[in-house]
């Protein structure tokens, strides 16, 4: 494309690589420009009225559920029918927008499929364009990758798709519209329904998306308006988008009711993102000097303020008759060790049994091979059943107290310690060279684990209980005499990466005075 024949007022700063002009077309990007202008300024507000919060839980604030909002809590409603696309998710599969990736988790056997433009996928110009490319095709039926001396396509019976644009904190900088960078997540929302709602519907699907990392239900209510305007504007039915919201932040655990109601008309339930939950708390209790948590290996969905988020998340959604989605494990199938696969496998299954017996319509998983084993576990529960959302779990009372009690905080130890620094380099190098979900030390990690990482190194150092279980307090200094032997063994793995940029990057982030909100903001901008 070229400047003269872009809409007026929109600018790409990005070279156009072959078939780009596919997706990039004037009239889509006529689309999100008129997102951005109808949007952006609010965006925008409630970016500030975070950080006005922030602020506020620096200085000691402790968040509760919202008077102002009593009544819809205790109301009497549900959210609007689901399509029966989206009525049994069991298991859903989660990653990349690579073609790979794409064809594998089609084909996978699990129930839906969400395609991730954000935690993990690096968000580069060509993976985001490439990706909207590889799902446009797969739509169609047309897409296909010969590597390897492999052929692969999509079968007959594929997974009900699902995408994950960005969060709203999350610019798109190679796209201005009137001298701004757009919203990241408009434009990658903007660009799939525009190009894909009415392909999808036509085959018996429709435009369906995960919304991350609210933090409000003003938030909500912000993509709820983008919802009506984008279908009003392409002449859909209200209500033909559905999303299902991630609960990936400790303060949208208070508004969940809320977050529900807003999305009312288009809500497709809400998903238990436990590792982004965890970097919330450290996140917003970062200066609570009552505030730690022991090792990252420690804090399971079991520890009194996880289990109380997951059963609350429970209830809620069930009732106001909506699918509630268990969050993933990062075990991965482990080839070469029958042993320790065997171990994985039986981590798998625990945690999907729990979800699935505490009341769960569904889990993720992040890998191809372990979708079977997480579909036996929801089956032996619901049976025939698509989903057991009338199991109300009307047993469960959860106060604010309870989503508040941060335990375990001990054991803190150098092993725990070293596991962030050298998952936190692994990660960044990884994601600074264009891949955004890595295995690591058989975990799957994304930028949610990432985040873990490098917060509770930073927090550790912080407070006054960051110490080790042989005494000693973790420091700036010692963070620092460990970064140069966890970046060696890094490297000795043989893996690809930017890791000498990623442990000074690190090492900015672990051991400076002000803590950065995500990580992906300051790496962005060391992208292309």
């Amino acid at each position: 494309m070229t400047t003269s024949s872009a809409p007026s007022g929109v600018t790409l700063t990005a070279p156009l690589q072959p078939g780009f002009d596919r997706i990039l077309t004037p009239q889509a990007l006529a689309f999100v420009a008129k997102l951005h202008r109808a949007f952006e300024p609010r965006r925008q507000q409630l970016l500030a009225a975070r950080a006005a919060r922030t602020k506020r839980l620096d200085a000691g604030e402790r968040p509760d559920f919202l008077p102002e909002t009593r009544a819809v809590r205790e109301g009497d409603w549900t959210i609007a029918p689901l399509p029966p696309a989206l009525q049994r998710r069991r298991v859903e599969i989660t990653g990349p927008v690579d073609r790979k990736m794409i064809i594998n988790a089609f084909n996978s056997g699990a129930d839906s499929y969400m395609a991730d433009f954000e935690d993990a996928n690096t968000p580069n110009w060509d993976n985001q364009i490439q990706g909207q490319i590889n799902l446009f095709e797969a739509i169609r039926r047309t897409i296909r990758l010969e590597t390897g001396g492999k052929t692969y396509a999509l079968g007959d019976t594929i997974a009900t798709l699902q995408i994950r644009p960005r969060g709203w904190h999350l610019d798109e900088k190679h796209v201005l519209v009137d001298g701004q960078r757009v919203s990241g997540g408009l434009f990658d929302f903007g660009l799939f329904f525009f190009h894909n709602a009415r392909e999808l519907l036509d085959r018996g699907a429709g435009p369906y998306f995960y919304l991350p990392k609210m933090e409000s239900h003003l938030e909500a209510r912000l993509w709820n308006d983008v919802f009506v305007l984008a279908q009003q504007e392409l002449g859909l039915p209200q209500g033909t988008i559905k999303a299902t919201v991630l609960v990936e932040t400790i303060l949208a655990a208070f508004e969940m009711d809320e977050i529900l109601y807003e999305l009312r008309e288009h809500s497709a339930g809400l998903n238990a993102g436990r590792w982004d939950y965890i970097f919330s708390a450290i996140k917003k209790f970062k200066h609570d000097r009552n505030f730690c948590l022991a090792d990252r290996s420690q804090i399971t969905m079991t520890v009194p303020f996880m289990r109380a988020y997951a059963l609350l998340l429970l209830k809620t959604c069930h009732k106001r008759r909506a699918p509630a989605i268990g969050g993933m494990s990062a075990l991965i199938p482990i080839k070469n060790d029958p042993e320790k696969n065997a171990k994985a496998m039986e981590g798998i299954r625990l945690d999907k049994r729990r979800d699935a017996t505490d009341g769960y319509d569904g889990g993720w998983v992040a890998h191809p091979g372990l979708v079977q084993v997480a579909m036996e576990e929801f089956v032996a529960v619901l049976g025939d059943r698509p989903n057991q959302i009338d199991k109300t779990r009307e047993d469960v009372t959860v106060t604010a107290a309870n989503l508040l009690d941060f335990q375990p905080e001990q054991p803190i130890t150098e092993a725990g310690l070293r596991n962030n620094i050298n998952v936190g380099i692994h990660y960044l190098g990884a994601w600074l060279a264009g891949s955004g979900a890595v295995p690591i030390h058989n975990l799957m990690e994304d930028a949610a684990t990432a985040e873990i990482s490098r917060s509770q190194v930073w927090q550790w150092i912080q407070s006054p209980k960051g110490v080790l279980a042989d005494g000693r307090k973790v420091t700036a200094e010692l963070v620092r005499g460990l970064i140069p032997e966890e970046l060696a063994r890094v490297k000795a793995t043989g893996a690809e990466g930017q890791f000498d940029k990623a442990a000074r990057i690190f090492e900015q982030m672990a051991t400076g005075d002000t803590f950065t909100d995500f990580l992906t903001l300051p790496l962005y901008e060391e992208l292309g």
